[in-house]
């Protein structure tokens, strides 16, 4: 069973070999980047360099998926915010918003979708991307990608703040935006449904249960979501960051496939409240373990991750590229001794 086999197989409830261990969030990491000789500014606008730097987390490490886009912009480029990908910057800068397109309360009421929303920005060229990527890896691992979650999308086009101050003074007018942001991510899934993704992520980050109660979540969040998961064709997984112990259950129920969790889930708890049914993925620490931490700490953090009891060890948000490879290398390594005891 290779790694796309167990992955797919996984999605569909099938019996796969072992726990497989993959993402649905960026992973490129610098050691990739410097063997093609790219620089990391160069890769969100250059199609075949994207797809080919994706492929290296699995040619390099046998990370088992290949994921873009690299950055969180895409959506809110389409629909007309500025961008800076820093093309000049030697390090590693991920591409931000410079003008947001809705700067007050009243300009909430006024926003539209572009009528072509699917081939403005940079959606076209990551359907040329995927397709490249597809292309080189597809036949051994997964291909997989990412759209955020209407309300992260919200706080892309408007101030944050605001957004969740409005979240409480406000619900039906930010429930209004939360709706057309649905709308807008569909457009985008579907393009990349189009290029050939096996799965997609729904990233719904600004919507931590650190900042917003399980009753807001449960009402405001999840019924956009909902809308949003129930058009997505192939396997869908929803991530949220943050304690979300209290809000799996609302989670599981706005209809992915699996839910994405990061450190900060209790893991064997929400196994214990879903029920063995649920693939539940997690809750490997992205940073603090992967990137900072030592060989040893990753191998161990990949045993708990499995005896909590996830279906695949996954990190919980995007792996920083100053990865070591050595820590790459043991949380596969690891993976494939322990993942096939559970």
């Amino acid at each position: 069973m290779n790694s796309r086999e167990r992955v797919l197989g996984l999605f569909k409830k099938e019996k796969i070999d072992r726990v497989p261990c993959f993402s649905g969030m960026g992973n490129i990491t610098e050691a990739g980047i410097n063997k093609l000789g790219y620089k990391f500014a160069g890769i969100h606008l250059d199609a075949k360099q994207m797809a080919e730097t994706a492929a290296t987390t699995f040619k390099l490490y046998g990370y088992e998926c290949g994921v873009m886009p690299v950055d969180l912009c895409v959506e809110a480029e389409a629909m007309g915010c500025q961008i800076n990908v820093y093309p000049h910057a030697e390090g590693i800068l991920y591409p931000t918003i410079k003008e947001k397109l809705i700067h007050n309360e009243a300009e909430m009421d006024t926003i539209t979708l572009p009528a072509n929303m699917g081939e403005l920005g940079r959606v076209p060229m990551m359907r040329e991307a995927i397709k490249l990527l597809k292309a080189d890896i597809g036949k051994d691992v997964a291909i997989g990608s990412y759209v955020l979650g209407p309300f992260t999308l919200a706080g892309q086009i408007m101030e944050l703040n605001d957004l969740l101050k409005l979240s409480f003074k406000k619900a039906d007018k930010v429930a209004k935006l939360l709706d057309l942001m649905a709308d807008a991510i569909i457009i985008v899934a579907k393009e990349f449904e189009k290029a050939g993704v096996d799965y997609i992520t729904v990233r719904e980050m600004g919507a931590t249960s650190d900042v917003l109660s399980p009753r807001v979540f449960k009402n405001l969040i999840a019924p956009p979501l909902k809308k949003v998961i129930s058009q997505i064709s192939v396997p869908s997984v929803l991530h949220v960051c943050g304690k979300t112990n209290d809000i799996v259950t609302t989670m599981v129920e706005t209809g992915p496939t699996a839910i994405s969790v990061e450190q900060k889930n209790d893991v064997a708890e929400t196994r214990k409240k879903l029920g063995d049914d649920a693939l539940i993925f997690g809750n490997m620490d992205a940073y603090n373990v992967l990137v900072s931490g030592s060989e040893e700490l990753v191998r161990s953090t990949v045993r708990k991750c499995i005896d909590d009891g996830v279906n695949a060890v996954w990190p919980g948000c995007d792996i920083w590229p100053s990865v070591p490879p050595a820590n790459m290398l043991a949380m596969m390594d690891e993976t494939n001794k322990y993942g096939g005891k559970k």
